[in-house]
This record gives C-alpha cells, structure tokens and sequence, in this order.
C-alpha cells in the first residue's frame, strides 16, 4: 500500500479505527474522518479530519484541503448511525438524518472523488453494508434501508467505473463486538444467538473487518468487483 491514499468514514469507531490503523502499517496515508476526533494513532501517516457527515459541503472542503498533495485512491464508505427502536416509534426526520450520514455523505465523497480516480485509470471503493441485510433483525428499518442502499449503490457504481479501472465492492459485517452492541439489552443472550447463527463458533473481532477491507483494496485485486465480502462467521452463505 505504500504510495496509496486513503480515506476512511467513521475512523473514530470500533471498526474503522482498525482499518486505519491495517493501512497505515501497509505503508498508506490514512485520511481517518469522523463526527469526533478520531482516536490517536502510533502509526505515521494518519491525518485526521473532523467533521459532521451531514453537512456535505463542509466535509468535501475539509477532503479537497487534502487533495493538493494527490489524488485519493481508496474510499472506505463506513461511517453510520443506526438509532434502534419500533418503526411506529421513529420519525421521518430520523429517517432522512440515517441516509445523509450512512448514504449521503459516501454519495458526496464519491462524486468529489471519481474525476481524480478516472484521471489515474485507478479506484477502490469499499462500501460497509451489514449482515442486517439478512432481515434477520428488527427495529433497524432506517438503518437496514441504509445499508440496502450502500449495496445497490456499489453494484451500480461498479458497472459505471468499471471501464476507468475504478473497483466498488461491498464488505458485509456479521456481529462485531463493538460498542454498537450496547444497544441489546441482554448481551450475553446476544452473543449466544450469534453463535448460534454462525458456522465458526467464536466472536469476529474488527480486525477480521478490516483483513477483508485490506484485501479488496490491494493493487492485486483488481478482477474483483460488483462483490460483497460476508465476513460473519458462515452467518450468510451463498
């Protein structure tokens, strides 16, 4: 990855703060974005960028500051929120605010991005989606469609870049341990459901994530596109 540069959405939580840090070893310039400071990293090459996802404009301004240097390669799409809770319960304005963080800020940063990729006839664009997907969850409507919408959007995207040499896949998560989980009221029924659900018995951690995230962004996987990784343990197989 030496030579690369990388941008990565929600740096500050428990999964994208171990892809940044996986790209950093790799030898990349991490540009590690998020609402709140991103957590401080050993490794050199980390440049944070503090922002709210929600205001696109001050976001890509915050992105272009960086792009006098060159061009960014890789896009990371992480960065989501994903309020719990019974659909008759929510809000349109809860739903509208759900998309802009998790839908509409990886469409700003894609249409700020694309020129400089088409222009080096190189791009890997990496979208989180989630095991969420599988409908085995309730009380995530806003989030779930979210993520509906980051998969559809990588199968479009990767058949229009395609011929700039630009790659759009999609890394699926299965149940992570993260601070997200503290919104289960019984965590320890949780995990055993989980474990219940997956073929390999044992809880993934981020690192497995950001393994997966690593691969499809290498030089060398450069066939590979229009794909979703699962990363859950053999939750989901296809």
């Amino acid at each position: 990855m030496r030579g690369r540069r990388v941008l990565v959405t929600g740096a500050a939580g428990g999964l994208d703060h171990c892809m940044t840090a996986a790209f950093s070893r790799a030898g990349a310039t991490v540009f590690a974005m998020d609402r709140v400071a991103p957590h401080p990293h050993p490794h050199q090459g980390v440049v944070p960028i503090q922002c709210d996802l929600t205001h696109t404009d001050e976001m890509c301004d915050r992105v272009k500051d960086q792009l006098s240097n060159g061009e960014i390669d890789t896009l990371v799409n992480n960065a989501a929120i994903y309020p719990a809770g019974p659909f008759q319960n929510s809000s349109l304005d809860e739903h509208r605010r759900v998309q802009a963080v998790n839908v509409d800020a990886a469409v700003a940063l894609m249409h700020l991005l694309l020129p400089g990729m088409v222009r080096c006839q190189f791009g890997r664009v990496i979208n989180i989606t989630s095991v969420t997907l599988s409908g085995n969850w309730s009380e995530l409507s806003s989030y779930v469609a979210s993520k509906g919408a980051l998969l559809g959007l990588t199968r479009a995207w990767a058949r229009e870049f395609g011929p700039s040499g630009i790659t759009v896949n999609a890394v699926s998560p299965g149940a992570i341990p993260t601070k997200a989980e503290a919104i289960h009221p019984d965590p320890e029924a949780y995990a055993r459901n989980v474990l219940d659900r997956q073929a390999i018995k044992q809880r993934g951690s981020p690192d497995d994530i950001a393994g997966a995230v690593l691969f499809l962004a290498d030089n060398d996987t450069g066939f590979i596109t229009g794909h979703t990784l699962h990363v859950d343990g053999g939750w989901t197989m296809q």
